[in-house]
């Protein structure tokens, strides 16, 4: 079941870079989303300047392959939000738009899973925090269908089935448990301060749904596996075009230089 997780009793080096882009994607998600709470729609436009600027100079720093599952990431995650929000209404946001921080915010959220799935610490302490990680979101997921809270809470619970799947099937367990970390601290942030709101029933299910849902990690997670997926196939295909570029361009040359003879 653990076979994708790192292997133990081994030394795993820690990088400033993987903490650095943490910490400052933790930072910038509260500042934006506090600062867009009551925000018109010109500094929300600008926010959304300032996180493809951000997020464009930390993948400067980053492999190709990261870098391409970076965009793939920002284009199904901001495909899926207009799909969610606006067209579904599963959850709303203030101007009942999408921000235009989300797309490069979905971006950087990526960067960090990936980020911290690589760092010595959660390649050293794996299943402490795979443990933790099981224990918290599964107490958050019991609770809200528990008939404790006023509004039940099927969907999270669903989506933290969804989410063990994920954690234990899935070839990038690192990846989605910081995920969980992320996400969880933007949801519970953007929905405290009313940037958005998941609204009580889900509009697919029928379900009741908590604000957010508990296991909505699981969603990002989706996110995460396209993009490690997708990663592949398009770095064949941009490979293939750049050969046949070269290919096209040195018949040119060698029919130029018959030519000139």
């Amino acid at each position: 079941m653990l076979r994708h997780f790192p292997q133990q009793n081994r030394f795993y080096p820690h990088k400033k870079r993987d903490y650095f882009i943490a910490a400052f994607t933790f930072v910038c998600v509260a500042i934006c989303l506090m600062t867009d709470a009551h925000a018109a729609i010109e500094k929300q436009n600008a926010l959304g300047v300032c996180g493809w600027v951000f997020l464009l100079g930390l993948l400067l720093g980053e492999a190709v392959e990261v870098r391409v599952q970076v965009g793939i990431a920002v284009i199904f995650a901001t495909i899926g939000e207009h799909f969610a929000s606006p067209y579904m209404e599963g959850y709303i946001y203030r101007f009942h738009n999408v921000p235009a921080y989300v797309p490069p915010g979905h971006g950087m959220v990526y960067l960090t899973a990936v980020a911290l799935a690589r760092s010595g610490l959660f390649q050293t302490y794996a299943r402490e925090i795979a443990k933790f990680v099981v224990l918290v979101c599964g107490m958050w997921s019991l609770w809200g269908i528990s008939g404790i809270p006023d509004h039940g809470d099927a969907v999270g619970a669903m989506l933290f089935c969804v989410f063990l799947a994920y954690l234990f099937k899935g070839r990038s367990p690192m990846v989605y448990l910081a995920a969980f970390f992320i996400t969880t601290w933007l949801e519970l942030i953007g929905t405290a301060v009313g940037t958005w709101k998941w609204v009580p029933i889900d509009p697919v299910l029928g379900w009741s749904q908590g604000n957010p849902p508990s296991g909505v990690a699981a969603w990002y997670c989706l996110v995460d596996a396209v993009a490690m997926g997708g990663a592949v196939p398009v770095m064949i295909g941009l490979n293939n075009i750049h050969e046949w570029v070269k290919s096209v361009k040195s018949r040119k040359n060698a029919y130029q230089g018959a030519g000139s003879e």
